[in-house]
């Protein structure tokens, strides 16, 4: 016989069950939202939405797992017939009116979806967690200002806001202790101790991220979108996990110039198309002020392939040798609609290029923006010998 179990008032684990629950439902819903991370990165509304705002994200419901018995009452059994798979189709329950389009309204049970809330910056931790600059380098290191401080030294003059209550106590004991008096009493300014801090300060190894879009004609609203929501989860995630990292924005079509953000993400789209000269500029901006000895150096250009002849294909590709070999990382990625060709002549031309640092992308969809992040952001797989001296 089984020994009955009794609760009484000391068993705790009742209270705490509901915290237990709750923690593993904010897990489980966060495990969701992660593996739904591309579909949420393309949507505008998160794209153009400040770090503190809330937005709500629909997810299906969560459900634990549970038998779920047939309806008729006959005797079933679950081996099957063997030769299923993941994915099957083994049954439907309710009407008969098919699901997606057919007659009639049906009444089969619909999808349940849970729209979870998150703000922008708590999607964008989830999102950039496992990131990082690839092949990094030790280069020279910048201070940088932490969000921190230490309270280290105690003084006998400060702000009110930093008395040390207990310090000040005890000296006030003591002065009284040395005078044969007993207990706190006549409190006066000599026995005021005051904690002094300082800024939690951090080192880190300078880097500059050389952003270049290509703004010609032949860049479409999809094009455009894709283009500038690449580049705003760059910059959000470059600003979220480095403090110091520089940033140098090139727009370009037949000429190319440096602009300041705000032109970056608003020009709009005309002319023709010479990317050699994003390329060159990228070069020039490299050779005076970034030095590779001091800095890590990150070029990315984003464009739709169409370019000004294969000589100016060929220019391209020399300048991106050059580039290579003074940058850590150099990323292209190309926008190309599904109906399109897959490569364009300038990706072609870039085939040629047998470096691992050279990192090339293709997006097809406002799903695949995120798996772009991750194909020019990763550090896995990474090892000294693909890390240059």
């Amino acid at each position: 016989m089984f020994a009955p179990i009794t609760l009484t008032q000391r068993d705790w684990s009742l209270h705490r069950k509901a915290p237990i629950d709750e923690a593993r439902h904010k897990e489980k819903v966060k495990e969701a939202i992660k593996g739904n991370l591309p579909a949420i990165i393309g949507e505008e509304s998160i794209i153009t939405a400040n770090g503190d705002q809330i937005v709500k994200i629909p997810i299906r419901s969560l459900e634990l797992p549970h038998f779920r018995f047939g309806r008729g009452g006959r005797d079933q059994a679950g081996q099957g017939q063997g030769g299923s798979k993941v994915g099957d189709v083994l049954g439907q329950e309710g009407g008969n009116a098919a699901p997606g389009k057919g007659p009639g309204a049906g009444d089969l049970p619909g999808v349940d979806y849970y729209e979870a809330e998150i703000t922008i910056d708590e999607l964008a931790a989830l999102a950039f967690e496992d990131l990082g600059l690839p092949f990094l380098q030790p280069k020279e290191k910048q201070k940088v200002l932490g969000e921190t401080v230490r309270f280290n030294e105690v003084r006998k003059n400060g702000i009110m806001a930093n008395l040390d209550k207990r310090r000040t106590l005890r000296e006030n004991l003591l002065r009284n202790a040395r005078a044969g008096r007993q207990g706190i009493a006549r409190l006066n300014n000599d026995d005021l101790r005051f904690r002094t801090w300082e800024p939690d300060i951090k080192e880190e190894d300078s880097a500059v991220v050389i952003a270049m879009r290509d703004v010609s004609g032949s860049m479409g609203e999809f094009e455009k979108y894709i283009t500038r929501s690449f580049y705003s989860w760059m910059v959000r995630f470059l600003r979220t996990k480095y403090q110091n990292v520089e940033i140098v924005f090139i727009t370009h079509h037949t000429e190319a110039k440096e602009v300041d953000e705000e032109a970056f993400f608003n020009l709009g789209e005309s002319g023709g198309t010479k990317v050699s000269s994003a390329y060159q500029l990228a070069l020039q901006v490299i050779r005076e002020r970034y030095d590779p000895v001091n800095w890590n150096i990150y070029p990315f250009h984003f464009s739709d392939g169409d370019n000004w002849g294969d000589v100016d294909n060929q220019r391209c590709v020399e300048l991106v040798k050059e580039i290579l070999a003074l940058a850590n990382v150099f990323g292209y990625g190309e926008i190309r609609e599904r109906h399109l060709n897959s490569r364009s002549t300038l990706m072609s031309a870039f085939s040629a290029l047998k470096d691992p640092h050279f990192i090339s992308v293709t997006v097809s969809s406002r799903e695949e923006v995120y798996p772009a992040l991750r194909r020019f952001f990763s550090t896995k797989g990474e090892s000294p010998d693909q890390v240059r001296g």
